[in-house]
């Protein structure tokens, strides 16, 4: 099945960059480019693409604004938005994952990292890299605070937080289920869990989550 994609961008070679890349995935395809966030947030309203590519900076309205409008905690039929970023810009990507992005690359990312990151988003997951998310959630986690995020409304069991701590380490989960020893419907239940515990969408939240309250800490 064809992956359709919205790209947001207001810079010109970079949408004609990424268009080139992911047309050139047997599928995925391109239906609609947007030039800056409040045409994205049209189109995409009325196009509904499996995936929205979507710029941090733009003008008009910005990457965090058009995810909270296409994927916040008040859509009633979100969409798939995935930010396209740079590593300076970590603080405006951690705002965008907490307005509902499903995930987030690099602007320099290669071909096959963009096209994973897409792929991932249409199915509902988030692309957890170690070379790239955990890198980034761990820079912008505050360092110094002993309790610095959010409790669970219902306290996560020691698998889940086991699980949690996999997934903020960037695994996936076959590598979890490998890591764990249990079968991957037993993760994808866990995650369901740990999602409603935490409040949180998807896995990107999960792994925002567990830098947020340290659970990455070697001491920990």
């Amino acid at each position: 099945m064809t992956i359709t994609v919205l790209l947001a961008d207001d810079q010109a070679m970079v949408r004609r960059g990424l268009r080139l890349i992911l047309e050139d995935q047997p599928d995925i395809t391109v239906v609609a480019e947007a030039t800056d966030g409040a045409e994205a947030v049209g189109l995409a309203r009325r196009l509904r693409p499996d995936v929205c590519l979507v710029d941090i900076r733009m003008p008009r309205l910005d990457g965090i604004e058009v995810t909270r409008a296409l994927a916040g905690p008040g859509v009633a039929d979100p969409l798939r938005v995935v930010v396209v970023t740079t590593f300076d810009l970590d603080e405006y990507v951690y705002g965008a994952l907490q307005a509902g992005a499903l995930g987030f690359v690099l602007k320099d990312a290669g071909p096959a990292l963009l096209a994973e990151a897409v792929r991932a988003a249409s199915s509902g997951d988030a692309l957890i890299s170690p070379s790239v998310t955990v890198r980034l959630l761990k820079h912008i986690a505050p360092p110094r605070a002993k309790k610095a995020g959010r409790q669970p409304a219902q306290p996560l069991s020691v698998r889940e937080v086991e699980v949690v701590k996999s997934i903020a380490a960037g695994r996936t989960n076959q590598e979890i289920a490998a890591e764990l020893f249990i079968s991957l419907s037993t993760v994808k239940s866990h995650l369901a869990s740990i999602q409603g515990k935490l409040g949180v969408r998807n896995r990107v939240g999960v792994a925002a989550w567990a830098w947020e309250n340290r659970l990455m800490d070697p001491g920990l």
